[in-house]
């Protein structure tokens, strides 16, 4: 027998949607309520991007049980959709206003809301404010965008917890998603999580900066360029005999996994919520 994450997090009914929502195993229920780090008393929304919900559910099964070892009782909007970015970076601002209202309305009220990508959350806060300028939500966004944060850094930043038992023996190196780096102004805060990882040895790339070639439709559009950006950032990650490459951005990790495996490249890419859940 199989429970949603509907079941898990709110008792109602079965859920018979795809992706995240449908794939909650019972087990995981005694496992996130094992070992609290710290009795935080805190309630957490979860915002869980589509790519995430459809083709690495796992990610966000590791998010929450994180988030739950730290002490927060993790809530989960089963209404919740996209956030609206492949629609706006495409051109369709009306189109996109409408899926960012749904977006402010199913993450309304006071609660932090977490979301395992850097990418959505820039998103939100950076461009929210442009499509709803003048308008009679534009303080709703301002507060959305001072409740909403990337996963590593509510950790360190809000929880201020660094260490959560994790291990993971092998070499690693991190990439720098575009979107971390330059909206969320993430640097520090997923470097000293993995720093402490038990067994993990940390080593910086060559151009760790640099983008990875994803960039959303940009790989459609411009594939021969993506894919030689591509090249450039699993070489340099290769460059340093790590085993695994770690990012806080899936669609980075999955850009870049299809590379590696078209290459048959002897490295494994890993989501840090994937690296915290690890060993325990």
């Amino acid at each position: 027998m199989s429970l949603t994450c509907t079941e898990y997090l709110y008792s109602t009914s079965i859920n018979t949607d795809s992706g995240f929502k449908n794939h909650c195993e019972i087990e995981l229920i005694t496992t996130f309520k094992n070992f609290p780090v710290r009795d935080m008393d805190m309630n957490v929304q979860i915002f869980i991007p589509c790519f995430i919900d459809q083709l690495y559910p796992s990610v966000a099964f590791n998010m929450v049980k994180v988030l739950q070892k730290a002490g927060c009782t993790v809530e989960y909007n089963t209404n919740q959709t996209c956030c609206g970015q492949p629609a706006f970076n495409a051109g369709f601002w009306g189109e996109a206003k409408d899926v960012c209202t749904k977006f402010i309305n199913d993450f309304s009220g006071n609660d932090y809301i977490v979301a395992p990508s850097a990418s959505c959350v820039g998103f939100v806060r950076n461009y929210y404010g442009k499509l709803f300028e003048n308008s009679s939500l534009h303080k709703e966004v301002k507060r959305l965008g001072e409740r909403l944060f990337e996963f590593s850094e509510f950790l360190v930043k809000i929880l201020q917890i660094e260490n959560f038992g994790a291990s993971l023996y092998g070499k690693a190196t991190y990439h720098d998603s575009c979107a971390g780096l330059r909206e969320c102004r993430i640097k520090e805060e997923p470097r000293k999580l993995l720093s402490k990882v038990a067994g993990l040895e940390l080593t910086e790339m060559l151009d760790v900066e640099t983008c990875c070639g994803f960039g959303g439709t940009f790989a459609v559009k411009f594939e021969p360029i993506s894919i030689a950006m591509a090249d450039q950032k699993v070489t340099n990650a290769l460059n340093t005999n790590a085993q695994y490459l770690i990012s806080t951005d899936m669609s980075c990790l999955m850009h870049l996994d299809g590379y590696i495996k078209n290459k048959n490249a002897n490295i494994q890419v890993m989501h840090l919520a994937d690296v915290l859940a690890s060993g325990w």
